[in-house]
């Protein structure tokens, strides 16, 4: 199996699918200012320490809840402008959600990255309109959708001229709420596009809890570790101060007192295995 070779550019100082690890943490959600900051603050001072890339990772708008009464975020203008803080505050590049094509202009002028969200990874416009901003796109797998047949998202970016996307994995949906991850995605999407590992959304338990997603932290350094030594680029891992009282995916994000150990283990195993890999 020949693996795709080349590195995309992120931001002006960060390569994706080069010899270095780039980590995409946040919060799910932009729930207000001073989260974004405290969160983005100690990202920042762990990436440091840690030597790796960091993109810092907020939404500004939840438009996929389960129930229409759940927590959306602060909006667009409002959330952009959170996000422009965070970037020039720590320098840092950031990436945040489009679910529609008039977004992509207005959130290009703020964010490095456009985050296609995997129930929207067929939706051509959508991906053409993140394409022509000429940033980074990211494409979440559609969990209903097989890792083969992302190589037509990718293409859809690419006829714009921007070739710089790249392709998540965050698991396969078979009901009864819960997601399963094929590991031998990631080697079969790396034919495509550098491939990232979404560890946060492969534990989600979606709509287990009614009106709301369910999740299992506990199993994320298992399936994260599979990934680092199954070889991938990079690693999408949500966090907050306080999971539990978090307004959108709680269960499934790693607590940000525990984000440098959780951080320094699975770089552990993605550096193994670029020391290390083989092919048959």
């Amino acid at each position: 199996m020949k693996l795709f070779e080349s590195a995309i550019r992120i931001s002006k100082s960060i390569l994706l699918g080069d010899r270095r690890p780039v980590i995409f943490s946040g919060p799910c959600a932009i729930e207000n200012e001073q989260i974004c900051m405290d969160i983005a603050g100690t990202l920042n001072e762990i990436s440091q320490k840690l030597d790796f890339d960091l993109v810092f990772k907020a939404s500004f708008d939840k438009a996929n809840r389960t129930a229409v009464t759940s927590f959306r975020t602060a909006g667009i203008e409002q959330g952009l402008g959170i996000l422009s803080n965070v970037k020039k505050s720590f320098s840092l590049p950031v990436l945040t959600d489009i679910h529609e094509s008039d977004q992509a202009a207005t959130v290009a002028e703020v964010v490095d990255v456009l985050q296609i969200p995997a129930f929207l990874c067929r939706q051509t416009d959508l991906l053409l309109a993140a394409g022509r901003t000429g940033k980074a796109v990211k494409i979440k797998k559609g969990q209903f959708m097989a890792a083969e047949d992302m190589q037509y998202a990718i293409e859809k970016v690419k006829s714009t001229g921007n070739n710089n996307v790249f392709l998540t994995e965050r698991g396969t949906s078979f009901g009864y709420h819960d997601l399963i991850v094929d590991m031998r995605s990631l080697p079969v999407m790396r034919q495509y596009a550098p491939v990232v590992f979404d560890v946060t959304h492969s534990v989600q338990q979606p709509g287990a809890q009614g009106g709301s997603s369910g999740g299992n932290r506990s199993m994320a350094p298992f399936l994260a570790k599979a990934a680092a030594a199954s070889g991938v680029d990079g690693f999408f891992v949500e966090t907050h101060p306080n999971p539990d009282k978090a307004l959108s995916d709680g269960p499934n994000m790693i607590p940000l007192v525990k984000m440098h150990e959780f951080l320094e283990m699975l770089l552990d195993f993605w550096r193994l295995e670029k020391r290390s890999s083989f092919e048959i």
